[in-house]
């Protein structure tokens, strides 16, 4: 990321993930599970709009509840351990769907083809729209990846942490979320309210 990144980046606040979730919930469509699917894993792990489509059922342990990231971009893969509610939408997901063979491909489209970025990117302006977010920077799928970051960086999750869970190679490209959150800022404030204190 370059040093003007922080000026482009757009992510969801706690509320507005909520709303978007709802949102899809409430929607009731024939695919709204998958939707869900997708969108629960996309912020669990942080994926981006081209990583969606690759996942098969063979990068599920279900016994586990971890998935196995294929990450693009000459990003480190991993394995993430999936929420319970995140586990539960794909298992309920998968079950509804027969999905047996494990080479197959979880997330498809009406054609039976792997859901493209086109499409992914089209339900999020959806979905954001439904959930009543206005501003349209945000309603592009890749918003979910900053989302996850920024959330990750504002619950306490150390850098070196943060760059593993994302699957980053240089930490350079991790440093830029921490610079969004207002908690990180006012334990900052606090250090040199201490600092002060003691002068």
């Amino acid at each position: 990321m370059g040093k003007n990144d922080e000026n482009r980046i757009k992510y969801l606040t706690q509320s507005e993930t909520k709303n978007l979730f709802n949102a899809i919930k409430k929607s009731y469509t024939s695919h709204s599970l998958r939707d869900l699917a997708i969108f629960r894993i996309a912020y669990r792990c942080g994926l981006r709009v081209s990583e969606i489509p690759l996942i098969k059922l063979q990068d599920y342990n279900i016994s586990k509840g971890e998935l196995y990231c294929k990450r693009l971009k000459g990003s480190n893969n991993n394995t993430l351990r999936l929420d319970y509610k995140t586990k539960t939408v794909l298992d309920k997901y998968i079950a509804q769907n027969n999905i047996t063979s494990t080479s197959e491909i979880l997330f498809k489209s009406q054609k039976n083809a792997p859901i493209s970025r086109q499409t992914l990117n089209y339900l999020m302006k959806k979905y954001c729209s439904l959930a009543g977010i206005e501003d349209e920077s945000k309603h592009h799928f890749h918003t979910i990846k900053h989302t996850t970051a920024v959330h990750l960086a504002e619950s306490d999750m150390d850098i070196k942490e943060l760059q593993w869970w994302l699957g980053h190679k240089d930490v350079s490209n991790t440093e830029i979320y921490f610079q969004f959150t207002t908690k990180q800022q006012e334990k900052m404030y606090q250090k040199l309210d201490e600092k002060s204190e003691m002068v």
